[in-house]
């Protein structure tokens, strides 16, 4: 039987983006060099930049999307 967590929780997008965090510092602690921290950098700022590149109503439609795929 399943036990439903009150309150939120995260969703399977979330776990993806906190384990590839984990592990860019992982790999920045093992091989530390400035090109390292470029790539870092370029995958974290990628998204963000994409995201920022939406106009208004685009956003909004993208904000929808993801609620509804969670299920709200």
């Amino acid at each position: 039987m399943l036990r439903r967590t009150k309150g939120r929780t995260m969703s399977p997008l979330g776990k993806y983006y906190v384990g590839a965090a984990v592990v860019a510092v992982i790999a920045l602690i093992l091989i530390p060099s400035p090109i390292d921290w470029l790539i870092v950098v370029a995958a974290l700022g990628a998204p963000v930049a994409a995201y920022f590149m939406l106009d208004q109503s685009q956003r909004e439609r993208l904000k929808r999307v993801r609620r509804r795929g969670i299920g709200r």
